[in-house]
């Protein structure tokens, strides 16, 4: 007992709050009136069919532009977007009070309300009306860096590329 100390006696630990990078600045935690914590997660989604209708430059600017907006209308923070020809990864934290389901239904619904109305020819290939398939994938960046998030994201068009380039020669 001599080389311990009751739990009386102990002086409380400060647990610090964890935070980490992105893009070398650093992500904070936030503190709400009853919580502490940060909502940060990587999404990716495709459109219906996996038709590759982003391979056109003009829409896929469009949708970026739009997925911005998106982000910025209902309070997410975006640390990286990244619209490939036939997905999307985005790299955001959405307020405490939204679930991730929430946050991918505004951003899918937004964009895919906006891109119809923008690109009506877009009407031809979907013709029910649904844009964006409703499939998804979600990752809370709770056990992984950011910079490793951000790093995945950009190198994923250049493979993608690849990919596409290593497809039209079948003997390779």
């Amino acid at each position: 007992m001599s080389g311990e100390r009751s739990c009386a006696t102990q002086t409380p630990i400060c647990v610090s709050v964890s935070s980490f990078f992105a893009g070398g600045r650093k992500m904070e935690t936030t503190n709400f009136a009853h919580a502490v914590g940060q909502n940060s997660f990587h999404l990716v989604w495709k459109p219906k069919y996996c038709w590759d209708c982003f391979k056109f430059p003009w829409v896929r600017q469009d949708c970026e532009a739009i997925l911005r907006e998106a982000v910025k209308r209902y309070g997410m923070k975006l640390y990286e977007l990244q619209v490939m020809p036939d997905h999307v990864h985005c790299f955001v934290e959405v307020p405490h009070t939204m679930s991730v389901s929430k946050a991918l239904n505004l951003l899918k619904g937004f964009s895919a309300y906006k891109l119809f109305r923008k690109h009506k020819w877009l009407r031809t290939y979907f013709r029910k009306g649904h844009f964006w398939s409703p499939g998804k994938f979600f990752r809370s960046v709770g056990n992984v860096t950011a910079e490793g998030i951000k790093n995945y994201i950009a190198r994923s068009n250049r493979s993608f590329i690849q990919q596409q380039t290593l497809q039209r020669y079948s003997a390779l």
